[in-house]
């Protein structure tokens, strides 16, 4: 098999060329804040759903449930809207950045700073992922609690 693959000379001159362009930061940060709006957008409506879900399907009044279900219930809920809340404002701030924040005008500290913006960027998607995986997982907990635990 030869190295190029079978690719013509030509393709993988353009192909070489596209891959040097994707590496330059300027690239790098547009593909990361696509990227992060796309997880924002699933965030926003997974929250949604699962608002839905638990408002039709959970018990409508907790105070029915016996103290220790109540309170069980209650902390999942309170830890899911944490987590999803703090996820939310991650990926609003992977994708929008900071307000007010002032662009560098030095070429090296714009090319540094887009280094920078690009790990934060998946830094701050990284932590949403799993903040929402811990949202959605602590809803269908309480949701669950609720199907099962006794009524008095």
């Amino acid at each position: 098999m030869n190295p190029g693959g079978g690719f013509t000379e030509e393709q993988l001159r353009r192909a070489t060329r596209r891959a040097a362009e994707a590496a330059e930061p300027e690239q790098q940060l547009r593909l990361a804040q696509q990227q992060a709006t796309g997880y924002r957008n699933f965030l926003s409506s997974l929250t949604g759903l699962l608002t839905a879900v638990f408002v039709l399907k959970g018990q409508e009044n907790l105070s029915k449930l016996p103290g220790t279900w109540r309170w069980t219930v209650i902390g999942l809920l309170v830890a899911a809207f944490v987590a999803l809340i703090t996820a939310s404002w991650l990926m609003v701030s992977a994708v929008d950045g900071k307000p007010g924040r002032q662009r560098v005008m030095v070429a090296h500290e714009l090319l540094a700073g887009e280094v920078r913006r690009v790990r934060a960027i998946w830094r701050m998607v990284e932590w949403a992922r799993w903040l929402a995986l811990f949202g959605v997982l602590a809803v269908a907990a309480a949701v669950l609690v609720t199907w099962v635990a006794p009524s008095t």
